[in-house]
This record gives structure tokens, sequence and C-alpha cells, in this order.
């Protein structure tokens, strides 16, 4: 009985190796690039790799009551544009937000819908600002504090987030170990399988970067919570800036290197993510979202990637949330 139990557990541990590391390796790379025609594959991750950690940085809650809300569809300042660019992108709208273009790191922790959703916040305030604000605002106080989001590291909603800036604002923040802003992020980038997964640590409410910064005068504040339509996200963007948007990930996207990312045949589902979108146009003859990922800029394409626009690729164009900024006179 004894030998049989080793046995299964023999078995059991070689699934599980298999399944930490088949999509990582360097054979399904190749295939993947043998049968997709819009993107490149490439290392983005070391083969070995836990999936646990990859499935850890998946933490976009979409179902259940966060859903429940209505769609922006219209905005007076809308009509001021006179047309949708074929193609767009934030960063060389508005040089001065240098936040824009900032590729973050959210380490061991499913904390992807705190940076999303922070960093759209921090560019429209400086876009509102006429660059007066320019600055990050913080993932550390977003993911920690807001109670209601989700479970910090475990996942949160991002349109319950956009609500938290808007009744409880939000502080100042860079980057780990940055001392820039108020409160920066305190989980470390993930180095090796030496870095724990992140436990939900406490909600501080103290400036403990810059310590001059007085924590309640800090906040910021946006003035409402909404999610876009397909046909209003253009709009919006150009109006007022970056959104967040959240997707389906599924295991070939880890690979992403370059062009138009566009699921693989037998890709298998990870979990929901969310990211920064930043602008959108057109390659190849194929249209796409620009966006802004949260896993360093060695991920991807310098930090950055392209996903199909207007066929709802992997749900990405059903999912998108923003909020308008108060700007203080």
């Amino acid at each position: 009985m004894a030998r049989l139990l080793m046995i299964l557990s023999v078995i059991l541990l070689s699934a599980y190796v298999t399944e930490q590391v088949h999509f990582l390796q360097p054979e399904y790379i190749n295939k993947l690039n043998e049968k997709t025609s819009t993107w490149k594959a490439g290392e983005n991750f070391p083969p070995d790799t836990p999936i646990e950690y990859l499935k850890g940085l998946l933490g976009s809650r979409r179902e259940g009551a966060a859903a429940k809300r209505t769609f922006k569809t219209q905005d007076s300042n809308y009509n001021s544009l006179f047309h949708i660019p074929e193609s767009f992108d934030a960063r060389k709208k508005w040089k001065r937000c240098k936040t824009i273009g900032v590729i973050r790191d959210q380490g061991n922790c499913g904390s992807c819908w705190a940076f999303s959703t922070s960093g759209a916040f921090s560019d429209r305030l400086c876009i509102a600002t006429d660059g007066e604000f320019n600055e990050l605002l913080s993932a550390e106080e977003l993911t920690f504090c807001c109670l209601k989001c989700g479970e910090g590291c475990w996942g949160g909603y991002p349109i319950i987030a956009w609500d938290y800036f808007s009744t409880n604002g939000l502080v100042t923040g860079g980057d780990y170990d940055s001392k820039q802003g108020c409160l920066p992020y305190y989980v470390p980038p993930y180095l090796d399988d030496d870095v724990p997964e992140e436990r939900n640590h406490r909600c501080v409410k103290k400036c403990y970067g810059n310590t001059t910064i007085d924590y309640k005068e800090d906040h910021r504040y946006t003035s409402d919570a909404y999610y876009l339509t397909l046909d209003s996200i253009q709009e919006d963007v150009l109006v007022y800036g970056p959104v967040e948007a959240s997707f389906d990930v599924y295991d070939d996207f880890f690979n992403y290197k370059s062009g138009v990312y566009v699921k693989s045949e037998d890709a298998l589902y990870m979990g929901g993510h969310s990211v920064k979108l930043i602008g959108w146009g057109v390659e190849d003859g194929i249209p796409y979202w620009l966006m802004v990922n949260s896993w360093d800029e060695s991920w991807g394409d310098q930090g950055t990637f392209k996903i199909r626009r207007g066929t709802n690729e992997c749900d990405i164009d059903s999912w998108v949330t923003g909020g308008v900024p108060i700007v203080s006179d």
C-alpha cells in the first residue's frame, strides 16, 4: 500500500511539474510562432516559473455586483471631437505626462486591477491639469486599503476601484523602494523562486515615502466611475486620457513579444487580467488596442502589447472602465 501511494505521488508530482512549465518551454514557443501569423512569441519568464506565480498575476474580477452598472455612451465633451484618428498614442499626444508610458511591476501579487486603475487616474489627472500634476498615484493604498474593492493581492474589481477614487480619493505613491509620493508600492519585484507570494499587509494611513506630505491632504478624487461601450472607448480616451481594460488571459499570452495578439487555437484559459489602454491603431490590416502591462519592462514589447480590437478578442472590448478626475481651483 505504501509503495502504491509513493508511485501515485510521483505520478501526481510529474503531472504537476508538467503543468507548471509546459507553455513556457522553447518547444511550445516555437510551435506558437509556427501557427500564429499576427504576433510573435518569445521567452518572458524562465521555463521553470511556477504556474501559481503566473496565475497569481491575474487579479481582475468582473462578475457579480460590480458588473451591474450602466455604460457611459454620451458626454457633452465628446462633441468637441471632429473625428476618430486611425491611430492614437496617448504618450505622444500628452508628452508632458510622463506617467502614461511608465511600465510598473506588480511583483508577486495579483494587484493588476490596482495598477491599471490608479495608473489611468494618474494620467487623467495630469492631462486635466495640463501637466501641473505629474506623478504616480498609489497602487499601494488602493491594493491594501480598499476593502470593498476585493482581496488585495488575490484580486479586485476595477470598477469599484474607480468608486473608491470618487468617495475616498487616492494619495500619491511611486514604485517599490522609490520614496516617491506618500505611499510607494511596498511589494518587491519578483526576482526568483525565493520570493514568496505576497500576503496582504496592513493598510497604512500615514506617508512613509515622502514623509513631508500630509496624508489626508494628498488625496485626489474623481467625480464618477463608469464602464464604456466599444463605441465610446476611443472618444473617452481622446477627451480624458487612458482607461482601464480587463480581459481573459490564456497561457499563450505569457509568451507575447510583438505584433497584434490573437489567442491561438489551443490556448488554455488562465484568469482575468487588468491593464491600461493608452491608444489604438492598425497593423498589417488588423485593428488593435495599445496596452500598458504591469509585469515590468522585460515582458512583451518593453512592457506593452497590442491586442485585436473590435472583435471582442478575449472579451477585451466589453470591460473598460474610467472616471473623470476632479481638478481643484
